[in-house]
């Protein structure tokens, strides 16, 4: 069977009905429509056209949830920012103030959950407690307006889970990409033994519904997978990230700056992962390509899949569309794992030390 492009027309629907464009998915195979020809409706043209255009991209993740009441009173009060942000909830109220979170809890009703007197595991055990709350998280890249992207929160919100499950957010603006934490309550209002369960399809659609949303209120977004935009680079975890942050942030500080604060911590993660890479250099560099060759038969299937389009698009007319599909694939960088990342990135490090290290010899005292 040759390869063929599958399910381009991802339509779902919202809790509230309303048909939601969702994304191109081009990755898989399939049948094609009646007589064999595969015909590209309005909403995958324009989902095309965004893709190729590097329209910014949404992001729909769940970073967590607390698993006892005063878990998720500390994370209302770390979104809150301690009393200085307002939270919203699903009832339309605005809650400010330090005892905002343990209202919250109340209001909800969390000691009633059946999970809540599960014993906490013994330290180095995984905790296999269900979850009280899903903490999600709604962001834009820099530049978006953070009322629009609250606005769009709230209509996310409300489809999803309104007279369900109880839920309650906030705006953070003070980092460049403007985003919402959204805390929502794991058991039905009205349905105790039903739980919300969030599984990897479930994020996708959501990106797709919020991306729409985010459309609506007239702001240029999509949402595909990223392998189908060409990247095989996993985002790292949140406690990473924020790590890297910091050192980037430390590093770019003039060195009178640098001396006035105490640097940030080092990631372990981070810090395991090269040493891991730099030991593999020194013995094995061949074990640097693991996992590289399920990444390229990704890509041969995203590749396949985009010529797929490109045949379609053509025969429908849309020639000049078809052209940027073929300029956006050649502009797709090749498949690398993030060890091969990281060893290129620690080669190129050391090749930019070997001037400092030949300056600084050749500038001191010659000795006879």
């Amino acid at each position: 069977m040759p390869k063929q492009m599958v399910r381009v027309d991802r339509s779902g629907r919202g809790s509230a009905g309303g048909a939601r464009d969702m994304a191109l998915d081009i990755v898989s195979y399939g049948r094609r429509g009646p007589g064999g020809t595969l015909r590209l409706g309005a909403d995958q043209i324009a989902q095309i056209q965004r893709t190729v255009g590097r329209t910014p991209e949404v992001m729909v993740k769940v970073s967590g949830g607390g698993r006892d009441v005063g878990g998720v009173e500390a994370h209302l009060r770390y979104i809150g920012r301690h009393g200085k942000l307002p939270i919203e909830t699903d009832e339309g109220l605005t809650q400010q103030g330090r005892g905002a979170p343990k209202e919250i809890t109340a209001d909800w009703q969390l000691e009633l959950c059946r999970s809540q007197y599960k014993p906490r595991p013994d330290p180095g055990q995984k905790d296999t407690r269900a979850k009280l709350v899903h903490n999600i998280v709604l962001s834009m890249p820099a530049g978006t307006p953070p009322e629009k992207v609250l606005a769009a929160a709230r209509v996310f919100a409300r489809e999803n889970f309104a007279l369900q499950y109880r839920y309650a957010m906030v705006l953070h603006t003070d980092q460049p990409h403007p985003h919402v934490h959204l805390v929502v309550k794991c058991e039905h209002e009205f349905e105790p033994g039903k739980r919300l369960y969030i599984r990897k399809d479930t994020l996708r659609q959501w990106r797709e519904q919020f991306a729409a949303l985010m459309r609506e209120q007239g702001v240029a977004a999509n949402a595909t997978p990223r392998q189908v935009r060409g990247q095989t680079r996993k985002p790292y975890r949140d406690a990473i990230h924020h790590r890297l942050r910091a050192l980037r942030t430390f590093g770019q500080l003039p060195p009178s700056a640098r001396a006035k604060h105490r640097p940030p911590k080092t990631s372990t993660f981070m810090r395991a992962k090269l040493e891991s890479v730099l030991k593999a250099l020194q013995t094995k560099p061949g074990t640097l390509e693991a996992g590289k060759e399920t990444m390229q038969h990704t890509r041969n299937g995203v590749v396949a899949g985009w010529h797929a389009v490109t045949d379609a698009l053509r025969s429908q007319g849309q020639a000049e569309l078809a052209e940027r599909v073929e300029r956006f694939l050649a502009r797709m960088p090749a498949v690398q794992t993030d060890a091969q990342r990281i060893a290129d990135r620690w080669r190129e490090t050391e090749r930019s030390r070997a001037p400092e290290h030949v300056d600084a010899r050749s500038s001191g005292p010659r000795v006879r």
